[in-house]
Protein backbone atom coordinates (compact mmCIF):
# COMPACT_ATOMS: atom_id res chain seq x y z
CA UNK A 1 0.00 0.00 0.00
CA UNK A 2 1.26 3.71 -1.20
CA UNK A 3 2.55 5.49 2.05
CA UNK A 4 0.07 8.30 1.13
CA UNK A 5 -2.57 5.78 1.12
CA UNK A 6 -1.55 4.50 4.05
CA UNK A 7 -1.45 7.76 5.99
CA UNK A 8 -5.31 8.30 4.79
CA UNK A 9 -6.69 4.84 5.82
CA UNK A 10 -4.76 5.88 9.30
CA UNK A 11 -7.00 8.93 9.24
CA UNK A 12 -9.95 7.63 8.08
CA UNK A 13 -10.29 5.15 10.90
CA UNK A 14 -9.51 7.53 13.60
CA UNK A 15 -12.25 9.10 12.13
CA UNK A 16 -14.71 6.21 12.07
CA UNK A 17 -13.36 4.39 16.04
CA UNK A 18 -14.63 7.90 16.99
CA UNK A 19 -18.16 7.93 15.54
CA UNK A 20 -18.79 4.20 17.31
CA UNK A 21 -18.77 6.39 20.95
CA UNK A 22 -21.12 8.57 21.80
CA UNK A 23 -23.04 10.79 20.55
CA UNK A 24 -23.78 8.76 17.42
CA UNK A 25 -23.16 5.29 19.39
CA UNK A 26 -22.61 3.42 16.35
CA UNK A 27 -20.42 0.95 18.04
CA UNK A 28 -19.89 -1.58 15.49
CA UNK A 29 -18.04 1.26 13.87
CA UNK A 30 -15.73 1.46 16.28
CA UNK A 31 -14.53 -2.59 15.00
CA UNK A 32 -13.72 -1.05 11.65
CA UNK A 33 -11.85 2.01 13.23
CA UNK A 34 -9.16 -0.80 14.41
CA UNK A 35 -9.30 -2.62 11.37
CA UNK A 36 -8.61 0.11 9.24
CA UNK A 37 -5.21 0.94 12.25
CA UNK A 38 -4.72 -2.63 12.16
CA UNK A 39 -4.21 -2.49 7.77
CA UNK A 40 -2.26 0.83 8.00
CA UNK A 41 -0.09 -0.83 10.33
CA UNK A 42 1.06 -3.36 7.76
CA UNK A 43 4.41 -2.37 7.28
CA UNK A 44 7.38 -3.66 8.66
CA UNK A 45 9.17 -0.14 10.04
CA UNK A 46 8.69 0.71 13.59
CA UNK A 47 9.35 4.27 13.07
CA UNK A 48 6.76 4.37 10.26
CA UNK A 49 4.34 2.65 12.24
CA UNK A 50 4.94 4.93 15.11
CA UNK A 51 3.92 7.64 12.64
CA UNK A 52 0.74 6.08 11.29
CA UNK A 53 -0.25 5.18 14.96
CA UNK A 54 0.03 8.61 15.87
CA UNK A 55 -2.20 10.05 12.60
CA UNK A 56 -4.45 7.39 13.62
CA UNK A 57 -4.99 8.46 17.08
CA UNK A 58 -4.64 12.49 16.23
CA UNK A 59 -7.98 11.58 13.94
CA UNK A 60 -9.53 9.83 16.64
CA UNK A 61 -8.95 12.14 19.68
CA UNK A 62 -9.28 15.61 17.78
CA UNK A 63 -13.08 14.81 17.72
CA UNK A 64 -13.43 12.80 20.71
CA UNK A 65 -12.44 15.64 23.05
CA UNK A 66 -13.50 18.54 21.02
CA UNK A 67 -15.61 19.80 23.79
CA UNK A 68 -12.34 20.44 25.79
CA UNK A 69 -11.75 23.41 23.74
CA UNK A 70 -15.36 24.90 25.38
CA UNK A 71 -13.44 24.97 28.87
CA UNK A 72 -9.63 25.59 28.23
CA UNK A 73 -9.98 27.22 24.14
CA UNK A 74 -8.35 25.53 21.69
CA UNK A 75 -4.76 25.93 22.05
CA UNK A 76 -4.96 23.96 25.25
CA UNK A 77 -7.39 21.64 24.05
CA UNK A 78 -4.77 20.69 21.32
CA UNK A 79 -2.63 19.65 23.60
CA UNK A 80 -4.65 16.61 25.00
CA UNK A 81 -5.43 14.76 21.62
CA UNK A 82 -1.92 15.10 21.00
CA UNK A 83 -0.63 13.57 23.87
CA UNK A 84 -3.06 11.24 23.92
CA UNK A 85 -2.31 10.30 20.20
CA UNK A 86 1.40 9.68 21.44
CA UNK A 87 0.46 6.81 23.51
CA UNK A 88 -0.85 4.96 20.07
CA UNK A 89 1.97 6.32 18.62
CA UNK A 90 3.67 3.98 20.78
CA UNK A 91 1.37 1.42 20.34
CA UNK A 92 2.12 1.60 16.66
CA UNK A 93 5.79 1.07 17.20
CA UNK A 94 5.73 -1.68 20.05
CA UNK A 95 3.15 -3.66 17.42
CA UNK A 96 6.24 -3.60 14.89
CA UNK A 97 8.46 -5.31 17.19
CA UNK A 98 5.72 -7.79 18.94
CA UNK A 99 4.39 -8.94 15.48
CA UNK A 100 8.65 -9.62 13.64
CA UNK A 101 8.64 -12.66 16.08
CA UNK A 102 8.61 -15.92 13.50
CA UNK A 103 5.87 -17.43 15.49
CA UNK A 104 3.24 -14.37 15.81
CA UNK A 105 4.42 -13.21 12.00
CA UNK A 106 2.96 -17.14 10.90
CA UNK A 107 -0.05 -16.80 12.59
CA UNK A 108 -3.32 -14.97 11.95
CA UNK A 109 -4.64 -16.03 15.86
CA UNK A 110 -1.68 -14.83 17.02
CA UNK A 111 -1.72 -11.66 15.76
CA UNK A 112 -5.49 -10.79 16.56
CA UNK A 113 -4.58 -11.97 20.13
CA UNK A 114 -1.28 -9.72 20.25
CA UNK A 115 -2.67 -7.17 18.76
CA UNK A 116 -5.70 -7.05 21.03
CA UNK A 117 -2.94 -7.99 24.51
CA UNK A 118 -0.62 -5.09 23.55
CA UNK A 119 -3.93 -2.37 22.90
CA UNK A 120 -5.11 -3.02 26.36
CA UNK A 121 -1.41 -2.84 27.43
CA UNK A 122 -1.17 0.64 26.48
CA UNK A 123 -4.79 1.85 27.46
CA UNK A 124 -3.92 0.99 30.55
CA UNK A 125 0.02 2.78 30.65
CA UNK A 126 -1.92 6.08 29.48
CA UNK A 127 -4.99 5.49 31.89
CA UNK A 128 -1.63 6.13 34.76
CA UNK A 129 0.85 8.79 32.97
CA UNK A 130 1.67 11.50 32.63
CA UNK A 131 -0.29 13.47 35.65
CA UNK A 132 -2.30 10.00 36.80
CA UNK A 133 -3.25 9.58 33.28
CA UNK A 134 -6.50 10.14 31.51
CA UNK A 135 -8.76 7.14 30.19
CA UNK A 136 -11.17 8.93 28.39
CA UNK A 137 -11.73 7.21 25.03
CA UNK A 138 -10.78 3.69 25.92
CA UNK A 139 -12.64 0.85 23.14
CA UNK A 140 -14.64 -0.27 26.26
CA UNK A 141 -16.76 2.64 26.64
CA UNK A 142 -18.01 2.49 22.94
CA UNK A 143 -19.79 -1.07 23.49
CA UNK A 144 -22.47 0.36 26.16
CA UNK A 145 -25.36 -0.94 23.63
CA UNK A 146 -23.53 -3.84 22.16
CA UNK A 147 -23.72 -7.22 23.33
CA UNK A 148 -20.26 -7.31 24.20
CA UNK A 149 -21.45 -5.03 27.25
CA UNK A 150 -21.77 -7.75 29.67
CA UNK A 151 -18.02 -9.24 29.48
CA UNK A 152 -17.54 -6.20 31.65
CA UNK A 153 -18.94 -8.37 34.75
CA UNK A 154 -16.17 -10.76 33.98
CA UNK A 155 -13.18 -8.92 33.39
CA UNK A 156 -14.24 -4.68 33.50
CA UNK A 157 -13.13 -2.70 30.85
CA UNK A 158 -9.98 -4.40 30.16
CA UNK A 159 -10.96 -7.42 28.80
CA UNK A 160 -13.67 -5.51 27.39
CA UNK A 161 -11.50 -3.30 25.42
CA UNK A 162 -9.24 -6.32 24.28
CA UNK A 163 -12.00 -7.91 22.78
CA UNK A 164 -12.82 -4.66 21.05
CA UNK A 165 -9.84 -4.51 19.72
CA UNK A 166 -9.72 -8.39 18.85
CA UNK A 167 -13.04 -8.16 16.50
CA UNK A 168 -11.39 -4.96 15.15
CA UNK A 169 -8.24 -7.55 13.95
CA UNK A 170 -10.25 -10.36 13.49
CA UNK A 171 -12.18 -7.86 10.62
CA UNK A 172 -8.68 -7.01 8.90
CA UNK A 173 -7.17 -10.33 8.72
CA UNK A 174 -10.93 -11.09 7.18
CA UNK A 175 -10.45 -8.60 4.70
CA UNK A 176 -6.69 -9.89 3.55
CA UNK A 177 -7.61 -13.43 3.78
CA UNK A 178 -10.59 -12.38 1.30
CA UNK A 179 -7.96 -10.51 -0.91
CA UNK A 180 -6.19 -12.98 -1.28
CA UNK A 181 -9.09 -15.67 -2.36
CA UNK A 182 -8.71 -17.87 1.01
CA UNK A 183 -11.73 -19.01 1.46
CA UNK A 184 -11.40 -20.93 4.79
CA UNK A 185 -9.30 -17.93 6.75
CA UNK A 186 -12.11 -15.47 5.31
CA UNK A 187 -14.85 -17.96 6.97
CA UNK A 188 -13.02 -19.00 9.65
CA UNK A 189 -11.97 -15.29 10.94
CA UNK A 190 -15.89 -14.01 10.48
CA UNK A 191 -17.17 -16.76 12.28
CA UNK A 192 -15.00 -16.08 15.55
CA UNK A 193 -15.44 -12.54 14.97
CA UNK A 194 -19.44 -12.84 15.06
CA UNK A 195 -18.89 -15.41 18.14
CA UNK A 196 -16.98 -12.65 19.90
CA UNK A 197 -19.69 -9.93 19.62
CA UNK A 198 -22.60 -12.08 20.83
CA UNK A 199 -20.63 -14.20 23.40
CA UNK A 200 -21.31 -11.57 26.12
CA UNK A 201 -24.93 -12.62 26.01
CA UNK A 202 -23.94 -15.88 27.75
CA UNK A 203 -22.85 -14.58 30.51
CA UNK A 204 -25.19 -14.31 33.57
CA UNK A 205 -25.50 -10.69 34.92
CA UNK A 206 -27.53 -10.32 38.21
CA UNK A 207 -30.18 -7.49 39.05
CA UNK A 208 -32.17 -8.87 41.78
CA UNK A 209 -32.10 -7.05 45.31
CA UNK A 210 -29.49 -9.00 47.25
CA UNK A 211 -29.76 -7.06 50.42
CA UNK A 212 -33.25 -5.17 50.29
CA UNK A 213 -33.99 -1.68 47.79
CA UNK A 214 -32.76 1.60 48.22
CA UNK A 215 -36.07 4.30 47.64
CA UNK A 216 -34.01 7.47 46.31
CA UNK A 217 -34.92 11.02 44.49
CA UNK A 218 -32.61 12.43 41.91
CA UNK A 219 -32.69 16.36 41.58
CA UNK A 220 -31.42 17.58 38.30
CA UNK A 221 -31.67 21.33 38.95
CA UNK A 222 -30.14 22.74 35.56
CA UNK A 223 -28.46 26.32 35.72
CA UNK A 224 -29.74 29.38 34.81
CA UNK A 225 -27.39 30.09 31.75
CA UNK A 226 -28.89 33.45 30.83
CA UNK A 227 -28.32 35.34 34.40
CA UNK A 228 -25.07 37.22 33.67
CA UNK A 229 -23.76 37.30 36.87
CA UNK A 230 -21.46 34.27 37.35
CA UNK A 231 -22.16 34.80 41.20
CA UNK A 232 -25.69 34.98 40.95
CA UNK A 233 -26.03 32.24 38.53
CA UNK A 234 -23.84 30.24 41.14
CA UNK A 235 -25.78 30.73 44.11
CA UNK A 236 -29.16 30.07 42.12
CA UNK A 237 -27.96 26.35 41.61
CA UNK A 238 -28.30 25.35 44.95
CA UNK A 239 -31.70 27.10 45.19
CA UNK A 240 -32.84 24.91 41.74
CA UNK A 241 -31.94 21.81 43.34
CA UNK A 242 -34.13 23.39 46.60
CA UNK A 243 -37.28 23.68 44.67
CA UNK A 244 -36.30 19.95 42.14
CA UNK A 245 -36.21 18.38 45.43
CA UNK A 246 -39.39 19.66 47.41
CA UNK A 247 -41.14 18.73 43.77
CA UNK A 248 -40.36 15.13 44.76
CA UNK A 249 -43.34 15.56 47.11
CA UNK A 250 -45.52 15.89 44.55
CA UNK A 251 -44.17 12.01 44.23
CA UNK A 252 -43.75 10.60 47.73
CA UNK A 253 -44.72 11.46 51.10
CA UNK A 254 -41.75 13.34 53.91
CA UNK A 255 -40.12 10.53 54.64
CA UNK A 256 -40.45 8.12 52.08
CA UNK A 257 -36.82 8.43 50.76
CA UNK A 258 -33.93 7.08 51.75
CA UNK A 259 -31.46 9.64 50.34
CA UNK A 260 -31.79 11.99 47.87
CA UNK A 261 -29.12 12.74 45.48
CA UNK A 262 -28.00 16.21 44.42
CA UNK A 263 -25.14 16.84 41.92
CA UNK A 264 -21.48 17.75 41.97
CA UNK A 265 -20.78 21.40 42.43
CA UNK A 266 -24.20 22.25 43.50
CA UNK A 267 -22.19 24.86 45.53
CA UNK A 268 -18.79 26.41 44.82
CA UNK A 269 -18.64 27.47 48.53
CA UNK A 270 -17.77 25.23 51.55
CA UNK A 271 -20.54 24.50 53.01
CA UNK A 272 -18.94 25.15 56.74
CA UNK A 273 -18.74 28.90 55.78
CA UNK A 274 -21.54 29.53 53.51
CA UNK A 275 -24.19 30.01 56.13
CA UNK A 276 -27.01 30.92 53.39
CA UNK A 277 -26.39 28.05 51.19
CA UNK A 278 -26.30 25.46 54.07
CA UNK A 279 -29.54 26.75 55.35
CA UNK A 280 -31.15 26.33 51.72
CA UNK A 281 -29.73 22.40 51.90
CA UNK A 282 -31.19 22.09 55.20
CA UNK A 283 -34.26 23.36 54.45
CA UNK A 284 -34.82 21.12 51.55
CA UNK A 285 -33.26 18.00 54.28
CA UNK A 286 -36.47 19.27 56.54
CA UNK A 287 -38.60 19.20 53.56
CA UNK A 288 -38.19 15.77 52.48
CA UNK A 289 -37.52 14.01 55.62
CA UNK A 290 -33.57 12.57 54.01
CA UNK A 291 -30.19 12.92 53.80
CA UNK A 292 -29.03 14.62 50.91
CA UNK A 293 -25.81 13.56 48.93
CA UNK A 294 -24.63 17.05 47.56
CA UNK A 295 -21.23 18.15 46.13
CA UNK A 296 -19.82 21.21 47.09
CA UNK A 297 -16.01 22.79 47.57
CA UNK A 298 -13.90 22.86 50.79
CA UNK A 299 -10.64 24.84 50.52
CA UNK A 300 -8.38 23.24 53.37
CA UNK A 301 -5.33 26.78 52.29
CA UNK A 302 -5.18 29.18 50.53
CA UNK A 303 -4.32 28.06 47.40
CA UNK A 304 -5.84 24.73 47.05
CA UNK A 305 -9.23 22.56 46.98
CA UNK A 306 -10.90 20.25 47.44
CA UNK A 307 -13.81 18.59 45.30
CA UNK A 308 -16.33 17.06 47.49
CA UNK A 309 -19.59 15.11 48.32
CA UNK A 310 -20.88 15.77 51.51
CA UNK A 311 -24.12 13.63 53.42
CA UNK A 312 -26.43 16.12 55.08
CA UNK A 313 -28.49 14.82 57.57
CA UNK A 314 -31.88 17.49 57.82
CA UNK A 315 -31.22 19.46 61.47
CA UNK A 316 -28.09 18.19 61.88
CA UNK A 317 -25.62 19.16 59.09
CA UNK A 318 -22.52 17.36 57.06
CA UNK A 319 -22.22 13.66 58.31
CA UNK A 320 -19.82 12.84 56.29
CA UNK A 321 -17.65 13.56 53.54
CA UNK A 322 -15.92 11.95 50.35
CA UNK A 323 -13.18 13.75 48.42
CA UNK A 324 -12.26 13.34 45.13
CA UNK A 325 -9.26 11.13 44.72
CA UNK A 326 -8.18 12.53 41.07
CA UNK A 327 -8.61 16.08 40.01
CA UNK A 328 -8.44 16.53 36.19
CA UNK A 329 -5.20 18.16 34.93
CA UNK A 330 -5.15 21.79 33.49
CA UNK A 331 -8.75 22.04 34.78
CA UNK A 332 -9.21 21.38 38.11
CA UNK A 333 -5.04 21.98 38.86
CA UNK A 334 -2.64 22.77 36.98
CA UNK A 335 0.57 20.75 36.74
CA UNK A 336 3.88 23.07 35.26
CA UNK A 337 1.79 25.66 36.42
CA UNK A 338 4.72 28.12 34.69
CA UNK A 339 5.10 26.87 31.75
CA UNK A 340 1.40 26.51 30.84
CA UNK A 341 0.88 29.94 31.54
CA UNK A 342 3.40 30.76 28.69
CA UNK A 343 1.35 28.75 26.51
CA UNK A 344 -1.80 29.46 27.32
CA UNK A 345 -2.62 32.24 30.48
CA UNK A 346 -5.96 31.16 30.63
CA UNK A 347 -4.69 28.21 33.04
CA UNK A 348 -4.53 30.95 35.72
CA UNK A 349 -8.22 31.13 35.54
CA UNK A 350 -8.13 28.54 38.23
CA UNK A 351 -6.62 29.97 41.37
CA UNK A 352 -6.87 27.07 43.63
CA UNK A 353 -5.50 23.74 42.38
CA UNK A 354 -7.92 21.40 43.32
CA UNK A 355 -5.58 18.36 45.83
CA UNK A 356 -7.29 14.49 46.16
CA UNK A 357 -8.02 12.63 48.90
CA UNK A 358 -7.00 9.89 50.06
CA UNK A 359 -9.95 7.71 51.01
CA UNK A 360 -12.28 6.08 49.12
CA UNK A 361 -15.26 6.88 47.89
CA UNK A 362 -17.95 5.50 49.99
CA UNK A 363 -20.19 6.69 52.28
CA UNK A 364 -23.02 5.25 54.65
CA UNK A 365 -26.91 5.93 54.72
CA UNK A 366 -28.54 4.66 57.87
CA UNK A 367 -31.94 3.32 56.79
CA UNK A 368 -34.81 3.14 59.35
CA UNK A 369 -37.05 1.38 56.80
CA UNK A 370 -34.06 -1.28 56.56
CA UNK A 371 -33.20 -1.28 59.67
CA UNK A 372 -29.12 -1.34 59.27
CA UNK A 373 -26.68 1.32 57.39
CA UNK A 374 -26.21 1.10 53.34
CA UNK A 375 -22.88 1.45 52.08
CA UNK A 376 -23.26 3.84 48.43
CA UNK A 377 -19.59 3.77 46.40
CA UNK A 378 -19.22 7.81 45.12
CA UNK A 379 -17.53 8.67 42.43
CA UNK A 380 -17.00 12.73 41.11
CA UNK A 381 -17.34 13.36 37.41
CA UNK A 382 -14.33 12.43 35.19
CA UNK A 383 -13.68 9.45 38.53
CA UNK A 384 -15.74 7.27 36.39
CA UNK A 385 -12.85 6.91 34.10
CA UNK A 386 -10.90 5.56 36.53
CA UNK A 387 -11.23 1.67 37.55
CA UNK A 388 -9.64 2.05 40.88
CA UNK A 389 -11.80 4.42 41.94
CA UNK A 390 -14.90 2.64 41.07
CA UNK A 391 -13.46 -0.68 42.23
CA UNK A 392 -12.16 0.99 45.85
CA UNK A 393 -15.82 2.50 46.41
CA UNK A 394 -17.59 -0.77 45.86
CA UNK A 395 -15.02 -2.84 47.81
CA UNK A 396 -15.10 -0.60 50.67
CA UNK A 397 -19.31 -1.94 50.97
CA UNK A 398 -21.10 0.29 48.13
CA UNK A 399 -24.31 -1.71 47.29
CA UNK A 400 -25.10 1.39 44.82
CA UNK A 401 -22.78 3.52 42.61
CA UNK A 402 -23.68 7.29 42.37
CA UNK A 403 -21.78 9.07 40.43
CA UNK A 404 -22.21 12.93 40.48
CA UNK A 405 -21.12 15.46 38.07
CA UNK A 406 -21.43 18.93 36.48
CA UNK A 407 -21.93 19.22 32.73
CA UNK A 408 -22.69 22.68 32.51
CA UNK A 409 -19.12 23.89 31.07
CA UNK A 410 -19.31 21.72 28.05
CA UNK A 411 -22.75 22.71 26.85
CA UNK A 412 -24.33 20.81 24.42
CA UNK A 413 -21.24 18.36 23.75
CA UNK A 414 -21.25 14.60 23.89
CA UNK A 415 -18.80 15.29 26.72
CA UNK A 416 -22.08 13.85 28.99
CA UNK A 417 -23.48 11.02 26.83
CA UNK A 418 -20.06 9.88 26.75
CA UNK A 419 -20.28 9.81 30.80
CA UNK A 420 -22.99 8.13 30.80
CA UNK A 421 -22.10 5.31 28.49
CA UNK A 422 -18.80 5.08 31.27
CA UNK A 423 -21.62 4.98 33.73
CA UNK A 424 -23.03 1.87 31.98
CA UNK A 425 -20.41 0.16 31.71
CA UNK A 426 -19.14 0.33 35.52
CA UNK A 427 -22.96 -0.65 36.36
CA UNK A 428 -22.06 -3.29 34.64
CA UNK A 429 -19.03 -4.31 36.19
CA UNK A 430 -19.77 -3.82 39.59
CA UNK A 431 -23.08 -5.57 39.10
CA UNK A 432 -24.31 -2.42 40.51
CA UNK A 433 -27.43 -0.13 40.03
CA UNK A 434 -25.80 3.21 39.38
CA UNK A 435 -27.18 6.47 38.95
CA UNK A 436 -25.56 9.49 37.33
CA UNK A 437 -26.84 12.61 38.22
CA UNK A 438 -26.06 15.66 37.12
CA UNK A 439 -26.32 19.60 37.04
CA UNK A 440 -27.54 20.10 33.65
CA UNK A 441 -27.54 16.54 32.54
CA UNK A 442 -26.85 13.94 31.11
CA UNK A 443 -28.84 12.11 33.87
CA UNK A 444 -29.55 8.24 34.36
CA UNK A 445 -31.01 5.72 36.19
CA UNK A 446 -29.23 2.38 35.69
CA UNK A 447 -29.99 -1.17 36.08
CA UNK A 448 -27.22 -3.60 37.35
CA UNK A 449 -26.98 -4.79 33.58
CA UNK A 450 -26.12 -1.69 31.88
CA UNK A 451 -30.31 -0.54 30.89
CA UNK A 452 -30.92 3.01 31.07
CA UNK A 453 -34.72 3.02 32.79
CA UNK A 454 -34.79 6.83 32.90
CA UNK A 455 -32.78 9.79 31.53
CA UNK A 456 -33.36 13.60 31.54
CA UNK A 457 -32.23 16.22 28.63
CA UNK A 458 -29.62 18.62 28.36
CA UNK A 459 -30.11 22.15 30.50
CA UNK A 460 -33.55 20.63 31.94
CA UNK A 461 -34.63 20.61 35.33
CA UNK A 462 -35.79 17.30 36.18
CA UNK A 463 -36.04 15.40 38.92
CA UNK A 464 -37.03 11.76 39.60
CA UNK A 465 -37.91 9.11 42.32
CA UNK A 466 -36.79 5.10 42.20
CA UNK A 467 -36.54 1.86 43.96
CA UNK A 468 -33.25 0.04 43.45
CA UNK A 469 -31.98 -3.34 44.12
CA UNK A 470 -29.13 -3.29 46.97
CA UNK A 471 -26.18 -5.92 45.59
CA UNK A 472 -23.66 -6.90 47.86
CA UNK A 473 -21.82 -9.78 45.96
CA UNK A 474 -18.58 -9.02 44.24
CA UNK A 475 -18.32 -9.54 40.34
CA UNK A 476 -14.99 -11.13 39.02
CA UNK A 477 -13.90 -7.78 37.46
CA UNK A 478 -14.35 -5.85 40.54
CA UNK A 479 -12.17 -8.71 42.86
CA UNK A 480 -10.22 -9.52 40.49
CA UNK A 481 -10.14 -6.49 38.60
CA UNK A 482 -5.78 -5.31 39.80
CA UNK A 483 -4.71 -8.82 38.67
CA UNK A 484 -6.37 -8.29 35.51
CA UNK A 485 -4.43 -4.91 34.69
CA UNK A 486 -1.70 -6.56 35.68
CA UNK A 487 -1.89 -9.53 33.28
CA UNK A 488 -2.23 -7.41 30.66
CA UNK A 489 0.98 -5.70 31.10
CA UNK A 490 2.93 -8.30 31.72
CA UNK A 491 1.65 -9.92 28.54
CA UNK A 492 1.99 -6.73 26.65
CA UNK A 493 5.87 -6.76 27.87
CA UNK A 494 5.95 -10.26 26.62
CA UNK A 495 4.70 -9.98 23.61
CA UNK A 496 7.16 -6.91 22.59
CA UNK A 497 10.05 -8.97 24.04
CA UNK A 498 9.08 -12.45 22.52
CA UNK A 499 8.75 -10.65 19.32
CA UNK A 500 12.03 -8.27 19.21
CA UNK A 501 13.94 -11.62 20.53
CA UNK A 502 12.21 -13.89 17.55
CA UNK A 503 12.85 -11.77 14.82
CA UNK A 504 16.41 -12.87 14.65
CA UNK A 505 15.27 -15.83 12.78
CA UNK A 506 13.04 -14.00 10.53
CA UNK A 507 14.41 -12.63 7.54
CA UNK A 508 13.66 -8.81 7.02
CA UNK A 509 12.23 -9.10 3.54
CA UNK A 510 10.48 -12.40 4.40
CA UNK A 511 8.02 -9.86 7.21
CA UNK A 512 7.24 -7.29 4.13
CA UNK A 513 3.90 -9.43 3.88
CA UNK A 514 2.45 -10.63 7.39
CA UNK A 515 -0.70 -12.64 6.30
CA UNK A 516 1.03 -14.83 3.68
Amino acid sequence: MPRLLTLGLAVAGGVVADLGFPGLDLWGLSFVGVAMLFLALGRDSARWNTLVGFVWGLAFFVPHLYWTAIVVGPAVAIALPVLEALFVALFGAAWSWARRGAVIWRSPALQVLGFAVLWVAVEELRSVAPFGGFPWGRLAFSQADAPLLRLAWLGGVPLLSAVTAAIGALLAVALLALREVRVLRTLTSLGVLVALVFVGLFIPVGTRAEAGTLRLGAVQGNVDMDEPDPWKRQSGVVDNHAAGTRALLDEVEPGDLDVVLWPENVTATDLADDERSAGVVDEAARAIDAPILLGTIEYPTENTRFNTSVLWLPGEGIDQVYRKQRPAPFSEYIPLRDFARRIAPIVDSVSHDMVGGDAPGFVTIDSERLDREVGLAVAICFEVAYDWVIREGVLAGGEVLVVQTNNVTFGYSDESVQQLAMSRVRAVETGRATVQISTVGVSGLISPNGAVSHRTELFTPDQFTATVPLRTSITPAVRLGQYIVWAFAALGVAVVVAGAVGARHVRRAGRGRMLS
